[in-house]
């Protein structure tokens, strides 16, 4: 396979970082300025990010409760990676199964060599070998891109803000300084750094659903064969009851399809693009590799 480096994604990876390192500057900035207690703050975050950096596979392994599985227990979906794998110049990651009747599929992991796939129980069931090697294929795609671990560096600034919401008031307890301004200043500037954050994340999170949607298409030739997948899990997702799909909608940004999804203004902060979009960029990209 001729791999297509996605400089699109690239481009918008660095540029994402680097707008968060900014947000990040004035958000301490600020934080320092209302009398917030920043060396235990950054203590915590610091400490909490090292952890999610080393640890973020078996966290989210942990969190969804998939189980690592040997080749002799899915001897099929083995063979189908290892396939997948050496049509992309991969190592072939460890792999994983996520009991859930909701359909779904997702990568985690610092990079190649530690990466993980997992896919649900009910996704063997609904879809066909060929659907299911497209889905595999797209979640190899977002190893290879290395997008995985940009997700989790970037969620990191989100986070310091969501815990400068919920517990800056303590933080600021026996640190004011003469002149401060109230906490609820602080309170504020977190939920804008924290919406600024999200936008940026979720931006970024939707256009790497585009790119893995390619690479599943340049690895198996054969995008529709995504197409179709997408359109049957998403079929599935629809019958499903809502609070089935909420014990899972917690690891939104890294399932193929998200378990929850709208269509208003949180579609700004939505981690994928919509379903008519990705088929309509499938088609593009199935024009582009048959030549005409």
């Amino acid at each position: 396979m001729q791999w297509k480096r996605d400089y699109g994604l690239t481009m918008r990876i660095w540029l994402t970082l680097f707008l968060l390192f900014i947000v990040y500057l004035v958000f301490l900035t600020v934080l320092s300025a209302f009398g917030v207690g920043l060396i235990w703050l950054l203590l915590f975050v610091v400490g909490w990010g090292f952890i999610q950096f080393y640890f973020c596979d078996k966290i989210v392994l942990w969190s969804t409760g998939s189980r690592v599985i040997e080749e002799d227990e899915y001897p099929e979906i083995h063979r189908m990676v290892e396939r997948l794998c050496q049509e992309a110049d991969l190592p072939k990651p460890r792999i994983a199964i996520m009991q859930s009747p909701v359909p779904n599929a997702f990568a985690t992991g610092k990079g190649p060599k530690s990466a993980v796939v997992a896919v649900t129980d009910s996704i063997l069931r609904t879809l066909s070998p060929k659907e299911l090697e497209a889905v595999l294929a797209h979640e190899l795609s977002h190893v290879k891109n290395h997008d995985v671990l940009t997700l989790t560096i970037a969620s990191f600034i989100a986070m310091l803000a969501s815990f400068v919401f919920q517990w800056g008031f303590f933080l600021t307890l026996g640190n004011r300084r003469e002149g401060s301004l109230p906490f609820i200043v602080v309170w504020v500037v977190a939920i804008v750094v924290w919406v600024v954050s999200m936008l940026l994340i979720s931006t970024l999170s939707r256009y790497r659903e585009f790119a893995a949607d390619r690479g599943s298409a340049y690895i198996t030739k054969n995008p529709r064969a995504l197409m179709s997948a997408l359109v049957r899990i998403s079929g599935r997702m629809d019958s499903l009851p809502p609070e089935i799909k909420e014990k899972v909608a917690g690891a939104n940004a890294f399932y193929i399809i998200p378990a929850l999804s709208g269509r208003s203004l949180m579609e700004l902060f939505s981690t994928h693009p919509s379903l008519e979009r990705r088929i309509a960029a499938l088609e593009q990209v199935e024009t582009e590799i048959k030549g005409y």
